[in-house]
């Protein structure tokens, strides 16, 4: 629960293999399609180099930085990882990272939708890992 809002809410550790040819930079963004009123976003993070085969545990922004990496605005309305914190039930948590054919003209605090615009028609390849919280209250 450490990467929850009843935990210390810091980013997971994760990894992937290697992305196809021709990839010149990765996208992730972590979301909620079980949130009430809309699909719930946690992270967003555009940039990353396609040299990166890994995330560490609560990365920082200086050390995203370093990968190439940007944050875009998450639905808490900050450029930083959201933890899960579902209002009540079993929510998903759905991290879906993107090989680009290109480097993404967005600047900091880009939103998903403006991440997924600029997207399109420049996925090379893209892999999903789905993760379920409920809270403990």
């Amino acid at each position: 629960s450490q990467y929850t809002c009843e935990g210390q809410n810091i980013s997971p550790p994760l990894a992937w293999s290697e992305p196809p040819v021709g990839t010149k930079s990765l996208a992730l963004i972590c979301d909620d399609p079980d949130a009430p009123a809309k699909i719930w976003v946690h992270w967003v993070i555009y940039n990353l180099s396609p040299q990166t085969r890994s995330l560490p545990e609560n990365i920082s922004s200086d050390d995203l930085s370093v990968l190439g990496g940007i944050q875009g605005i998450n639905d808490f309305g900050k450029v930083t990882y959201g933890g899960p914190c579902p209002p009540s039930g079993t929510h998903r948590y759905c991290f879906k990272l993107y090989a680009l054919d290109e480097v993404m003209a967005l600047k900091v605090g880009a939103t998903k939708a403006q991440l997924e615009d600029s997207m399109q028609g420049h996925i090379l390849a893209q892999a999903q890992l789905i993760g379920r919280y409920h809270r403990q209250r």
